[in-house]
């Protein structure tokens, strides 16, 4: 899918690609491809002179080599953006390539971003683009209002990762946490802490896409200054994810310690069972290996006798065990 942005008013306008008559047609400032297909870059080589490099959305390129500038002056930046999904939450790569002086275009630049699905953030700023006048003046304010509505799209995940971990502090805390509740706490624990596991990784890139930006000296003052504020929403965001590291590992220990204490009280009532039987098993050994002759043959009560004691031998341990509170 190929997309295109044009500045009108000032406002961002969306316009979708069909063919490179229609492609022609604008002076888009940003350039948007989703999952594209080789007609749809074709297009962009004819008509912009771009080659989309055939490892832009590669995963396991070298850390070092995400970001970069080319001779002719394209910037290339390579950054991860969340996808907060209840089922499958994960990283989406996106490439980056800023062109800043394009002869097709009388506009300054225009930012190229290529992606295999589609990225809440991107909603997210044609939604306040459209709304907000003024909000983006050319390609650079695009890469930089993504990186901040990157930020604040973590920020939003934090807040709902607070709310799932008070609903899971509530059961924890309540007490009586039986087995089964005890493995669904345990699953919505390890879900939180895989998210905020990604929000830290995201936020960490977002620094280092910015940072590089900002090294790069292709900002002017207000978007340098943008920058420094954006990394600044960062640098908050780590103090959370840090917190809520700590909250996850005490519900975590908490959980633990309640399934110990259902696994003591099941080893308990062995143990109680065992002690309480030793007297009657005592009484029957000796019953069984000291007489001469067999008592239920030589005496009539010979078994209601030996019963008898074996079950008040019974009744005195637990008597006691239940005194002292052992059985509760």
């Amino acid at each position: 899918m190929l997309n295109i942005f044009t500045l009108a008013n000032g406002r961002l306008f969306q316009e979708e690609i069909e063919s490179l008559e229609e492609l022609t047609k604008f002076q888009p400032i940003w350039v948007d491809l989703e999952a594209p297909t080789l007609e749809e870059k074709r297009w962009i080589k004819q008509h912009y002179g771009l080659s989309i490099p055939e490892d832009a959305m590669d995963e396991d390129i070298e850390e070092s080599a995400r970001f970069y500038e080319e001779d002719n002056g394209e910037l290339h930046i390579r950054s991860d953006f969340l996808i907060d999904d209840d089922e499958d939450p994960r990283s989406v790569r996106v490439a980056f390539i800023l062109n800043q002086h394009n002869a097709n275009l009388k506009s300054r630049g225009v930012l190229f971003s290529i992606h295999d699905e589609d990225v809440p953030v991107f909603r997210l700023l044609r939604m306040r683009a459209r709304r907000a006048p003024g909000l983006i003046e050319d390609a650079k304010e695009v890469l930089l209002k993504l990186f901040d509505a990157d930020a604040e799209y973590s920020a939003d995940t934090l807040e709902g990762i607070y709310d799932e971990l008070e609903l899971v502090s509530k059961q924890v805390l309540a007490g009586d946490v039986t087995d089964a509740r005890a493995g669904e706490v345990l699953a919505a624990i390890a879900r939180q802490e895989d998210l905020n596991g990604r929000i830290r990784r995201n936020v960490m890139d977002t620094r280092r896409a910015v940072s590089f930006m900002m090294r790069s000296k292709m900002l002017n003052s207000e978007q340098f200054e943008e920058a420094r504020q954006i990394l600044r929403d960062i640098e908050s965001l780590d103090n959370h994810t840090a917190f809520l590291f700590d909250k996850i590992n005490f519900l975590m220990d908490a959980t633990v310690g309640f399934i110990n204490i259902n696994q003591n009280k099941i080893i308990k009532i062995f143990s109680v069972a065992s002690v309480a039987l030793l007297p009657p098993t005592l009484i029957a050994s000796v019953y069984g290996m000291n007489f001469k002759f067999m008592p239920e043959l030589d005496w009539s009560l010979g078994y209601p006798y030996a019963l008898a004691l074996m079950v008040a031998s019974a009744l005195g341990p637990m008597w006691y065990f239940r005194k002292r509170g052992w059985l509760k």
